[in-house]
């Protein structure tokens, strides 16, 4: 029954024929605003973790529980909300994190000792790792494919905006009123925010996908009308691709699905590394070599503007170029630009150097994260294949910040940007070797996998597609 009703409906082919219109915009600013929080309130650790210790309220030690404590929250968070999101609806899930990592961020601006602040900090997680899986996976599933990775990359230049905001608000906020000012800001915005999205409505694709094709029906024919009013719609496509049949999670852990599963978690792995091994324990590192909280923030604010230019490029190049290229190439240059950082003097050289690199982390991260991973994966298993890709990453980066204070403490900075730099190349090799395409693919046919196609296989679709 809920397969015939897909096919009857045909939701992704209706999306996909449709010009982008007001409402496109609409749901990009909805979830667009969400996610801009989500990053600014990973992002503002890095300031405020060199703040505190500055202060003598923490230790280096207490700074990596911190941030450990932040991704072990977002490995589950990520997790339920792939399992809430596939059961329950995108909506339903991105509701419940927001006011998750909303509220817990106005009780961190109270937080009485570190110890509270790190518990809070786990909360705000759970919040934190759920959104960023919803937010990319959800904006995916309405946009067309012919301009789904433009899309996917101007939300990514919308969250990645808030690396540069968190660093200028921080080196505004943290002298001069403090850093408790930091986390209640982010708070009181996001239950704001969580308000203005209760009328964003749930994926005509996951509607179709479990069997609601009267409410799939009522929320495409709305969005066609709005569409309508620019002109003449477009004919519907055929239904290609039958619809994936129910399952368990754990067939994303077997062949056809398992290369992808890989792929997708490496992914999440190396931006978790670059993002949090290196950029966020910056400002940290940075004071503990003798520079002062406001020349580190000062130094990061410069470099973070590559978070915005590497999305708009990402952005650029995933509909020319491809995903799979641009991954291969801005993990390429960002080890290159990693082993260069530690031997430039300070000043230009320094923050130039470091600009470029991250740029080239968020090249990486817009095409690969941000716009690769979703498209993984069916509809049915979207949001699942995607929370076990940032499940993986976010285990990884918990485990990984002993691991960086200690690689900090024997070879400094040089030996993170090395450590860095090898993980970039060896994803480099892997993407070359077994990644495959998916610009301008229809979701339903780019996640889709015949059933006897093997691991082995997916190294055939970088020859089969073509890039």
């Amino acid at each position: 029954m809920a397969r015939s009703a897909f096919v009857d409906v045909n939701a992704g082919a209706r999306l996909d024929r449709l010009p982008i219109c007001s409402f496109h915009w609409r749901i990009l600013a909805l979830i667009g605003a969400g996610m801009f929080l989500d990053a600014f309130d990973i992002y503002l650790a890095g300031g405020v973790l060199g703040a505190v210790v500055k202060e003598g309220w923490s230790t280096i030690e207490l700074n990596a529980a911190f941030v450990a404590a932040t991704f072990v929250g977002m490995t589950i968070g990520a997790w339920c909300s792939g399992i809430l999101g596939d059961r329950f609806g995108r909506r339903f899930s991105y509701q419940v994190n927001l006011a998750i990592f909303g509220l817990a961020s106005i009780a961190a601006a109270f937080a009485p000792s570190m110890i509270v602040l790190i518990g809070l900090r786990f909360i705000i997680g759970i919040g934190l790792g759920a959104e960023i899986v919803v937010g990319y996976a959800t904006l995916t599933e309405f946009v067309p494919a012919s301009s789904r990775g433009r899309w996917i990359g101007l939300l990514a230049v919308i969250t990645n905006f808030s690396l540069f905001v968190s660093s200028m608000v921080g080196l505004w906020v943290i002298p001069n009123f403090g850093w408790r000012y930091m986390f209640g800001l982010v708070g009181v915005l996001a239950m704001i925010v969580w308000f203005l999205r209760k009328s964003m409505p749930e994926s005509p694709r996951w509607l179709a996908a479990n069997g609601r094709a009267e409410d799939a029906e009522a929320i495409l024919a709305a969005i066609e009308a709005e569409a309508a009013r620019k002109g003449p719609l477009a004919p519907v496509a055929p239904k290609a691709v039958a619809e994936e049949s129910p399952g368990s999670v754990w067939r994303l852990f077997q062949p056809p699905y398992l290369g992808r599963t890989l792929l997708g978690s490496l992914l999440h792995i190396v931006v978790g590394f670059s993002l949090y091994g290196f950029i966020g324990w910056l400002p940290t590192f940075m004071v503990k070599n003798g520079h002062s909280v406001v020349s580190s923030l000062g130094y990061t604010t410069v470099m973070a503007l590559g978070g915005p230019l590497g999305s708009l490029i990402g952005l650029a190049l995933a509909d020319r170029l491809g995903r799979r290229l641009s991954i291969i190439f801005s993990s390429v240059a960002a080890a290159a630009l990693g082993i260069a950082y530690p031997y430039m003097s300070d000043g230009a050289a320094l923050a130039g150097t470091g600009f470029l690199l991250v740029t080239a982390i968020y090249v990486m991260l817009a095409t690969g994260f941000a716009m690769h991973v979703p498209e993984l994966f069916p509809t049915r298993y979207r949001l699942r294949g995607t929370a076990i890709c940032a499940t993986s990453g976010r285990i990884a980066t918990a485990l990984v910040q002993y691991v960086v204070v200690a690689i900090f403490v024997w070879q400094g900075l040089t030996g993170v940007l090395t450590t860095l730099a090898g993980i970039l190349v060896f994803q480099a090799v892997i993407f070359l070797i077994f990644g495959f395409e998916t610009k301008g693919r229809s979701l339903e046919n780019a996640s889709a996998v015949a059933p006897d196609e093997s691991r082995a296989s997916v190294s055939r679709e970088a020859v089969d597609v073509g890039a």
